[in-house]
């Protein structure tokens, strides 16, 4: 069962020793639901995937 984190609408806050990083992936299917993959030593380790309201953009957007 998922775990959902209530959020206040506009305020999400990061304290910074507890983050050892940030990633930006994309969704890709895998039967009836989605997959986004990350570096193996992150095995067994908690994550917090944040959606965004943007659609993937081209590689040609990218500097």
């Amino acid at each position: 069962m998922p775990r959902w984190i209530e959020l206040e609408k506009g305020e999400l806050t990061l304290r910074e020793e507890e983050i050892e990083g940030f990633l930006e992936r994309e969704v890709k299917p895998i039967g009836n639901t989605g997959r986004v993959n990350c570096p193996k030593r992150f095995i067994g380790r908690r994550v917090y995937l944040i959606v965004t309201k943007e659609e993937k953009t081209s590689n040609s957007d990218k500097k």
